[in-house]
């Protein structure tokens, strides 16, 4: 058994097929059926509860135009609450440990964000570049500087959110690694 504490990471296969594909399919299965009935079994129910439970907690705070995002948010929380316990099944790893998949959900999800802040509410999107009370002799460079924070965000925060999984993971696996070696 001589891995490296990074092969953790990697996706096992099982007869050259990537048992991550398989995990991923198999939340699908809970997902409820179309049928005619509204509440056709406890599943049924309890996926609707625990559904209207999300959507309840993420529109509250939001006024009447925001609720359009609710189909959105709503399933990316799901998405992101499956993919996160794949990680607890056996030989499958967390996918959201890998940096090209949190930049994928980062760079979509934040350009959305800009642009709708840009086309409802543009002076005050623009605002947020030059905080008040500036020095008119800083104004050039704290507008570069503020932009270039601005872009870079969603790159900063992809790589940070993957470091933090990486190293949590990382550290239990030295754990484990040293309690079965003691």
């Amino acid at each position: 058994m001589n891995m490296s504490f990074f092969d953790q990471f990697s996706s096992p296969s099982f007869l050259g097929i990537p048992l991550i594909l398989i995990s991923m399919t198999f939340p699908a299965l809970l997902l409820p059926s179309l049928d005619n009935r509204w509440i056709t079994n406890r599943l049924s129910t309890l996926q609707l509860w625990f559904i209207n439970l999300i959507t309840k907690q993420l529109m509250t705070p939001l006024d009447k135009k925001g609720h359009k995002w609710a189909l959105i948010l709503t399933s990316l929380m799901v998405f992101l609450l499956l993919i996160n316990l794949l990680g607890l099944l056996p030989y499958t790893f967390t996918p959201t440990t890998q940096l090209s998949m949190n930049l994928a959900l980062a760079f979509p999800l934040w350009l959305a964000t800009l642009l709708t802040g840009l086309r409802n509410q543009p002076s005050a999107s623009l605002a947020h570049l030059l905080p008040e009370g500036t020095p008119t002799l800083l104004i050039p460079a704290l507008i570069l500087i503020e932009t270039t924070s601005l872009l870079i965000r969603p790159l900063a925060l992809g790589v940070r959110l993957t470091a933090n999984l990486t190293a949590g993971h990382l550290l239990i696996q030295l754990i484990s690694t040293a309690t079965t070696t003691l």
